[in-house]
């Protein structure tokens, strides 16, 4: 939990309680249910909670937004993302129902009203609309964003300001490690590029970015 707030401040007492109860709600389901790599597990502040961060150290989500979160897995990033954000609203969607166990409970256990889930894959929902998706590495960027385009909804609102201080349109943004040129090209797109690394100062982040891909 150090480690989080290595980075982060003004958390209120609530979120600093849900970040701290992650810890011991997931060792215990992970005994149950395997959502993470036993070698990871102990890890698991910097190489999930704080990896999921790295979209809130980048992107401001404003109140009332609506967020998907594409193959959530054990709830990464969605459920970080969910208690930095508590006026935001998050759909975790996977499509393996005992990692939607997990994340449902989990959510439940720490008390995260601002969270929904759903056992589905992402092209099989036709009846909702999201400003952002986001997504850790559960696919190549090409098959992600032609499932959250048509999620998004077709209208501008402020996910980060720009240099030039205009919103930036709704659209996908995915946590991505290594070599991203043959899956850039493939989407045929021109998207926004971050370093982890120079966000958060840990060796683990290198080589791991931020995609931004704006609705065009």
């Amino acid at each position: 939990m150090e480690l989080i707030t290595k980075y982060f401040a003004d958390f209120e007492k609530r979120q600093i309680e849900q970040f701290t109860a992650l810890e011991a709600l997931y060792k215990d389901w992970n005994s149950k249910v395997k959502v993470i790599s036993r070698k990871d597990i102990d890890s698991l502040y910097e190489k999930h909670v704080l990896h999921s961060l790295s979209i809130a150290a980048s992107f401001d989500f404003i109140k009332g937004m609506e967020v998907i979160d594409i193959g959530t897995g054990g709830g990464f990033p969605g459920i970080p993302l969910a208690i930095f954000f508590p006026d935001v609203r998050f759909h975790l969607v996977d499509s393996i129902g005992k990692k939607i166990k997990v994340v449902t409970e989990v959510a439940s256990a720490i008390g995260l009203t601002n969270v929904t889930v759903q056992h589905t894959r992402a092209e099989d929902i036709h009846n909702r609309k999201f400003d952002i998706a986001v997504s850790r590495a559960v696919a190549p960027l090409l098959d992600l964003l032609k499932w959250s385009t048509p999620l998004l909804k077709k209208i501008k609102i402020p996910a980060r300001k720009s240099e030039d201080d205009m919103p930036v349109p709704n659209g996908l943004i995915c946590l991505k490690g290594g070599d991203l040129a043959q899956e850039i090209s493939e989407t045929k797109s021109r998207p926004r590029i971050m370093e982890i690394h120079q966000v958060f100062n840990q060796d683990y982040f290198r080589e791991k970015f931020i995609v931004y891909i704006p609705l065009s």
